[in-house]
C-alpha cells in the first residue's frame, strides 16, 4: 500500500440546510470521488437544536465520515477528535479492502488474532503519521451562528498546530457559507499554514440561509482545482529539472 494521501471535508454547522440542493446526495457524490465528508453540529440546548442532528448524522453517513454533535465550549478538542479519527477509519477501510485479497470478503482487521490484529493496528497508526492530508474546512456563518465563530477560529488555529506535528504534509483550505454571490466563499486558498486565521475571521460577517448542499459542493471542486496547480506545479518542476 502506497503512502498516498487522504481527503476530507470538515463540515461546521448548527442547523438545517434551507436552500438548494440536498446536502446529503452532495456527501455521496463527494464519497464517491474519494473524499470523506466529516460533520460537527455545534448546537445549543433547547429544542430548537434537535432540529438539525439528523441532517448531520445524514450528511456524515452519505459521505463515509464521521459526525459529532458538540456544544460550543466542546469544539476545540472535537475538531481535532473528529479529523484523526476519520484519517484512522480511512486507513483502516484501505487497509480492509487490501485483507479481502488475502482472507476473503468475510474478514476484516477485527478478525484478526490479536496478534495480527495488533501489527496491522500499528500500520494503521504509522500511515496515520506518514499520510498526506488535505482538509477543505467549510464553516456555516448564518445568522445562529454568530456568538460561535470565535471558538470556531480558536478550533482551527488549535487544529492546525496539531497536525504540524506529524510527518506527513497538510494542506488546508476554508470556505464559508452562505456566500456573498454564491453558495460558499473561498475565505484560505490551500494552505500548509492555518496562522492567517486571525485576521480573516474577523472581517467574517455572519447572516443569511444555509446552502449546505451547494457549499459542499464548492468544497468538492476545491480539490480538483487543487488536483490541476499540483500537476501545473509537477510539469513546472519536471520543465526545469529537464532543462526544456
Amino acid at each position: 500500500m502506497s503512502k498516498g494521501h487522504l481527503r476530507q471535508i470538515l463540515l461546521i454547522t448548527d442547523g438545517c440546510s434551507n436552500k438548494g440542493e440536498d446536502p446529503v446526495a452532495v456527501a455521496t457524490l463527494a464519497r464517491e470521488q474519494g473524499i470523506v465528508v466529516n460533520v460537527i453540529g455545534v448546537v445549543d440546548d433547547g429544542k430548537s437544536a434537535l432540529a438539525g442532528i439528523q441532517e448531520v448524522e445524514d450528511i456524515a453517513m452519505a459521505g463515509g465520515g464521521i459526525s459529532q454533535i458538540v456544544r460550543a465550549k466542546q469544539l476545540k478538542q472535537t475538531v481535532q477528535m473528529v479529523t484523526r479519527q476519520a484519517m484512522t477509519q480511512t486507513i483502516k477501510s484501505v487497509i480492509n479492502k487490501e485483507l479481502q485479497h488475502i482472507l476473503g470478503d468475510d474478514e476484516t482487521i477485527e478478525d484478526l488474532p490479536p496478534e495480527k490484529r495488533g501489527q496491522v493496528m500499528e500500520v494503521v497508526d504509522e500511515l496515520g503519521e506518514t499520510v498526506d492530508l488535505e482538509v477543505c474546512i467549510l464553516v456555516d456563518t448564518s445568522a445562529s451562528m454568530e456568538r460561535k465563530l470565535p471558538t470556531v477560529q480558536e478550533a482551527l488555529l488549535d487544529l492546525s498546530i496539531s497536525l504540524n506535528s506529524r510527518m506527513g504534509s497538510n494542506r488546508f483550505c476554508l470556505y464559508t457559507f452562505p456566500g456573498k454571490r454564491k453558495a460558499a466563499d473561498k475565505i484560505l486558498t490551500w494552505t500548509p499554514d492555518m496562522s492567517s486565521i486571525h485576521s480573516v475571521f474577523s472581517k467574517l460577517a455572519s447572516g443569511g440561509v444555509t446552502p449546505t448542499g451547494p457549499a459542499l459542493r464548492e468544497a468538492i471542486m476545491s480539490f480538483s482545482k487543487l488536483a490541476k496547480r499540483s500537476r501545473m506545479d509537477h510539469a513546472d518542476t519536471f520543465t526545469e529539472e529537464s532543462g526544456v
